[in-house]
């Protein structure tokens, strides 16, 4: 299988075993763009929750700075095995365990929420695992293109929420055709 230029090797690894884990679920290629721009712009510690095989991590590693941490938890063994192996020798942490076993590592500089449960977790508990300043990232958005957000014919009050968030400066983007991305960033000084 051969990938386009501007994936990262590591990128490309991790497909691979997404692949021959038979794992589709994994971070699509204009979500990760996204994520190693965000993630060049960090230091400290950068986090991903639902790690899958791989891919997310693997563009956070591929935009962080050296010396900026990667960890990522993964609830389900199977996958978090094959991540372990992907990244043996390199400098992504892979856990497995539930997303909120991330919290003793918080806070972060960024956050992708892509496990499912860490999506529906409540924004409070979210906001405080992050800096001042920190990014949560959250994916696979059905893009809205008014307001207030619906999803499925309704108002997503859970997206509603963190764009309106006072203590988050908050965006929904595009970043395909059929998928948006919901980046937002704690603002510096407000309380958790």
């Amino acid at each position: 299988m051969s990938m386009p230029p501007e994936v990262p090797e590591l990128v490309t690894r991790a497909l691979r075993a997404s692949l021959a884990q038979g794992y589709i679920e994994s971070t699509r290629t204009e979500t990760g763009r996204l994520l190693a721009t965000l993630a060049a712009t960090r230091t400290g510690t950068i986090a991903e929750c639902g790690t899958g095989c791989g891919v997310g991590a693997a563009w956070l590693r591929s935009g962080a700075p050296e010396g900026t941490r990667v960890v990522t938890a993964e609830s389900d063994p199977r996958l978090a095995e094959c991540a372990q192996q992907v990244f043996a020798g390199d400098d992504i942490d892979v856990l497995e365990a539930d997303w909120t076993t991330l919290e003793a590592m918080a806070p972060f500089s960024l956050l992708f929420l892509d496990a499912g449960a860490a999506k529906r977790a409540d924004r409070e508990q979210v906001i405080a695992l992050v800096d001042d300043g920190g990014i949560v990232v959250i994916d696979d958005l059905v893009p809205c293109h008014g307001w207030p957000p619906m999803e499925h014919g309704s108002i997503d009050a859970r997206r509603q929420e963190w764009l309106c968030d006072p203590r988050l400066a908050s965006v929904e983007t595009m970043v395909a055709e059929d998928t948006a991305v919901l980046v937002a960033v704690r603002r510096r000084g407000e309380p958790s």
